[in-house]
């Protein structure tokens, strides 16, 4: 059997890629240093693979922000508002314009907005939309994963280079102009896919991995014959290229026949996701194609367990033999932490249940040394699958108890939203378009030093206190200053939106160094839920109180959702997922009830990642959506009336559950819409959706700063498409990320819109 790693994590063990990046745009390191620490990085992936044993060790899986981009920048899809741009780069291997396409670019006299970004299928992977147009012609620009292919073979090792496969790149992206259709887009895209392929395989390639998710999601008959023009097209055209089809996040189901008619050497499959799909696969498994096994999970950090592997294992080698077998991960490693060993503060208990990717690669070893009659791993690791199964750590009888007593009445408001908008605009008392932001303010350096200190023992926790309420008072200061209708207290306290809530909740533990990227430089390091959960105390009540001390403008209790906590956690895989959701929605619950006996009026819970967690395939969304939205009502259904809930979703598409949305019934809910230029609107305006919504007027993950201009034709759009009294102004995501200048400035531009906007719209009178 050869051993097969489908993707491997970039962004270093201690994001030395995250700290390059943002030093290059910073201005603090040249370009040359910028590439020394990037080919550093993938010298260091593939020697540990080499040196593990791997037998197909990914190449093209490294990127400088996102591999849909790269793929954009390979093959000259560039839309054209950034031509301009390009034609005044001098060195057209220059990453200005790369760059540009992802954060957007505001100097030397261009104000370009960036590429769209929305989720990686179900992963809290975020990736940069390719956007299609009629006048694009397509050519081999900038092949990197030629390059780093050579780069890898000057150092003694062939890699297997990763490509996004030409299907799934056209299906994730937009076509921006009627009339062009994904058949026409397709053989466009194929000659320079062909001649891509033709250069690595030129190079020495002996595999090149195409990776088509797409395959284990719902296709239409349109879709499914793109599989079937594009991959013939290949075969026709490179007769002897080794293509190994890689499938992830789910299984082919009614693809299968589709996926095995595919003229392509190797299939991979998730068997992490479905493993039940090994047996239909194995019997109709032409003759002449080989099968990867994706046993080891790639998207989660628990242990693998041999026993259960190796069941599916030994079932394919009876079937098919082991040398048409490959082993691997489910899916590419990048969801995953680098190294296990560098974590030294995890319980030992814990710990031992645990794998992160270097382990998996590991795992991958020794599940082939198992099954090839090595046997002396087996006894260890089924002593840590009976240890975690039996550890008193994880379960709480009182914890289960309580979620058994739920009852309808616990996801109920006590009117509908109708009743509750004309008390909550009594009692708040806001103009039209009222102006807040989602939350975060500036992570300055200064405001992260403090809790590097406080974690380190170098201040106390009351000097640590102190900076804490000196920075929400000059947060409300500049707020007020600002002109802003709702406030927010400004999470300085905070680490991460779902590890501050972890890290005060029982059945939570926490790593040094498991960062994983969400997008870019953006990096999450996810709490681990091993056990039960639970709230001892309150978690966000005094930073609250004593921001709303400080103002007579409302302020915002905020907190993360028990679907959001969920989705972006390393979850427990010993019970089903949404018992722990609900336990997460009882802990949320008390500290709702306990800001609304605090005075708190306006309270946000974050729902951002439950459009992620949908299932890929239509017909098992119909039980997750609904378990989600009992969920979130669970959570928030014990206030009054006149308690004003807010809820803030990004980066999703949400035609296809608008109406579970409204179930959720929260009185506003806040949306990224500036990157897609109020498209998402249009869903809420089709739907007629009920309640209060905040549609984002700026993009807060560029740093450009929108002109008032701007921001008023997004306000005059939703204007068009919601009631006035129904619309919110707000930025479409926390502004943790961003500096301080550009950041008032920006929202000075948006105060300055809604007013406008109000005095456009004609009505002076409070909605």
């Amino acid at each position: 059997m050869l051993t097969n790693i489908p993707g491997y994590p970039r962004i270093g063990s201690q994001r030395e890629l995250k700290k390059a990046c943002e030093n290059y745009w910073a201005g603090k390191i040249s370009l040359e240093r910028l590439e020394l620490t990037a080919r550093q990085l993938r010298k260091e992936n593939w020697t540990l693979l080499q040196e593990a044993g791997i037998d197909l060790i990914p190449s093209n899986d490294f990127s400088y922000y996102d591999q849909v981009l790269d793929m954009c920048i390979t093959l000259g899809v560039i839309p054209s508002r950034f031509r301009a741009l390009q034609q005044t780069l001098v060195n057209p291997t220059c990453p200005e314009l790369y760059f540009a396409m992802a954060r957007g670019y505001q100097k030397n006299n261009f104000d370009i907005t960036a590429l769209e970004m929305t989720k990686w299928f179900d992963t809290n992977y975020h990736y940069m939309v390719p956007e299609f147009e009629a006048t694009q012609q397509y050519a081999l620009h900038q092949p990197k994963c030629v390059q780093e292919f050579k780069e890898a073979l000057s150092l003694g090792i062939t890699t297997k280079p990763v490509l996004i496969g030409p299907v799934t790149f056209i299906l994730s992206g937009k076509i921006k102009d009627p009339g062009l259709d994904y058949t026409t887009l397709l053989a466009k895209l194929l000659p320079v896919y062909i001649e891509l392929l033709r250069t690595l395989q030129d190079a020495g390639a002996a595999w090149i991995q195409l990776d088509e998710p797409s395959l284990v999601t719902d296709l239409d008959p349109a879709a499914r014959e793109l599989y079937h023009t594009a991959y013939s097209s290949i075969r026709q055209a490179l007769p002897s290229v080794k293509i190994l089809l890689t499938t992830y996040f789910g299984g082919l189901e009614d693809n299968t026949a589709l996926a095995l008619q595919l003229p392509v050497q190797a299939l991979h499959i998730d068997l992490v996701r479905a493993p039940e799909q090994l047996e239909t696969i194995l019997a109709v498994l032409p003759e002449d194609k080989l099968l990867s096994l994706g046993v080891v999970d790639g998207r989660n950090i628990w242990k693998n367990d041999y026993t259960a592997s190796l069941t599916l294992i030994d079932n394919a080698i009876r079937q098919i033999g082991e040398n048409r077998i490959l082993l691997g991960t489910s899916c590419s490693l990048l969801h995953v932490p680098y190294n296990l060993e560098t974590e030294t503060d995890l319980a030992p208990e814990v710990k031992q249940w645990m794998a992160f990717a270097q382990q998996k690669v590991a795992e991958v070893i020794a599940l082939k040394q198992i099954a090839a009659g090595d046997t002396t791993l087996l006894a260890g690791n089924e002593a840590a699958m009976m240890s975690r199964k039996t550890s008193a750590s994880t379960h709480h009888p009182a914890v289960k108890a309580r979620i058994q007593q739920i009852t309808t009445a616990d996801t109920q408001r006590h009117s509908i939203f109708q009743h509750r908008q004309v008390l909550q605009h009594s009692v708040l008392q806001l103009p039209l378009f009222p102006t807040t932001t989602i939350g975060s303010f500036p992570q300055t350096t200064e405001i992260r030093q403090l809790r590097s200190d406080l974690k380190k023992g170098a201040i106390s926790m009351e000097t640590y206190n102190a900076e804490i309420r000196e920075a929400i008072t000059d947060s409300i200061y500049r707020q007020e200053n600002l002109g802003l209708d709702v406030l927010v207290h400004g999470e300085f306290e905070r680490n991460d939106m779902v590890e501050y809530f972890g890290e005060q909740l029982e059945g939570f533990a926490f790593t040094q160094n498991g960062w994983v990227q969400s997008y870019g430089t953006r990096c999450v390091k996810p709490p681990v839920i091993f056990g039960d959960v639970q709230r001892p105390q309150p978690m966000t009540v005094a930073w609250s109180r004593y921001a709303q001390s400080l103002t007579s403008k409302p302020v915002k209790g905020m907190l993360t959702g028990p679907i959001t906590i969920l989705q972006w956690s390393f979850v427990r895989n010993d019970q089903p997922r949404m018992d722990t959701a609900f336990q997460l929605a009882l802990a949320i619950r008390d500290e709702v009830k306990d800001l609304e006996d605090a005075g708190i009026t306006v309270i946000q819970v974050d729902e951002p990642a439950l459009r992620e967690g949908l299932p890929l395939r239509k017909s098992q969304r119909a039980a997750y959506l609904e378990q989600a939205v009992k969920a979130f009502r669970l959570a928030v259904c014990t206030v009054d009336d006149a308690t004003q809930i807010h809820t803030h979703m990004c980066y999703a598409e949400f035609n296809d559950i608008i109406e579970h949305i409204a179930a959720m019934d929260a009185d506003v809910i806040t949306i990224e819409t500036s990157r897609s230029q109020m498209e998402l609107l249009e869903a809420f305006a089709h739907f007629r959706y009920p309640n209060e919504t905040g549609p984002g007027v700026y993009d807060i993950h560029s740093p450009r700063v929108p002109a008032v201009a701007e921001m008023e034709a997004l306000l005059l759009k939703a204007a068009a498409l919601l009631p006035a009294r129904n619309i919110w102004v707000n930025p479409d995501c926390g502004l943790k990320t961003r500096k301080w200048a550009e950041t008032e400035m920006a929202l000075r531009n948006m105060v300055t819109a809604a007013k406008s906007v109000r005095a456009n719209i004609g009505i002076t009178v409070s909605c």
